[in-house]
């Protein structure tokens, strides 16, 4: 399922990019955030985009940037994104690739399926598109709030008692309130586990020229195609401490406690210590 929401977008911006009536005809990139929570913890799996406003055409010779404004109409988008969703989705359930539990064991029969199937195409899907950022530092801040996030935040959290929990959530239906729920210990456990992500499974994908096959190269292009006469920034060789120190002004190095003697590093474990738990 996962994995077709992936495909689905980016099938969707590759396509917009590639149709004349927009006017890039290239190639976008764009970075897939996975977030599969809603603000109950409940399922609500989705992507956040965070797609540069521009195309390098397919001979890598020229960029196209886009319209100040929009890259592509969010109402064409949603109609594209569905026809390709359900598409995939029609595939994978061709090819028993698909599993129904529970409530939703019968969708595993053809005629369910396609009944299922065909409401979804005659419901109108949503998609949202946020103005463009301001300048680089807006595009980092927005990948720091957004890129590890967990389902809910201990702030959020407000208490713990009685076997139940009690947690603050927005409510989207009536005007993003600050509202309280409170819910059995063990269903708060069971909803905050239904985020878990497998072992080794990728929430943040790149692709098209952001890819980790083209990045190194197209970047490259970009920047020159942009601004011949730009100075590349030079790539800076540092620790991670000294990267800490430089972007929190934190010496990460300097003792906790006394806060005047320095952490050496001794020696280092070797792995089978790291890896057991």
């Amino acid at each position: 399922m996962l994995s077709i929401l992936f495909a689905s977008v980016s099938q969707t911006l590759q396509i917009f990019a590639k149709d004349p009536q927009w006017r890039l005809n290239g190639q976008v990139g764009f970075i897939g955030i996975l977030h599969t929570w809603s603000q109950k913890l409940i399922d609500h799996f989705h992507l956040h985009c965070l797609i540069p406003g521009g195309a390098l055409s397919f001979d890598k010779k020229q960029w196209t940037a886009s319209s100040r404004s929009y890259l592509f109409k969010s109402k064409s988008l949603a109609k594209e994104f569905k026809k390709q969703y359900l598409q995939h989705f029609e595939k994978a359930h061709a090819k028993d690739e698909l599993q129904f539990p529970g409530r939703a064991a019968p969708l595993e029969s053809r005629r369910e399926f396609d009944g299922f199937i065909h409401s979804l195409y005659r419901k109108k899907w949503i998609t949202y598109a946020k103005r463009p950022f301001a300048g680089p530092e807006q595009v980092l801040e927005y990948l720091g709030r957004y890129t590890h996030r967990v389902a809910i935040s201990n702030n959020r959290i407000k208490s713990v008692e009685n076997n139940k929990v009690s947690f603050d959530y927005k409510d989207r239906m009536d005007n993003d309130t600050i509202k309280t729920m409170t819910i059995p210990a063990h269903e708060f456990i069971r909803r905050f586990l239904l985020h878990v992500l497998p072992n080794n499974f990728t929430k943040i994908r790149y692709f098209g020229f952001l890819s980790h096959r083209n990045k190194k190269k197209a970047i490259k292009i970009i920047r020159h195609l942009i601004s011949p006469g730009a100075a590349l920034p030079e790539k800076i060789k540092e620790t991670i401490a000294e990267m800490m120190l430089r972007l929190t002004g934190e010496d990460i190095t300097c003792c906790p406690k006394c806060k005047k003697g320095k952490l050496i590093i001794i020696r280092e474990l070797p792995k089978q210590y790291l890896n057991s738990s």
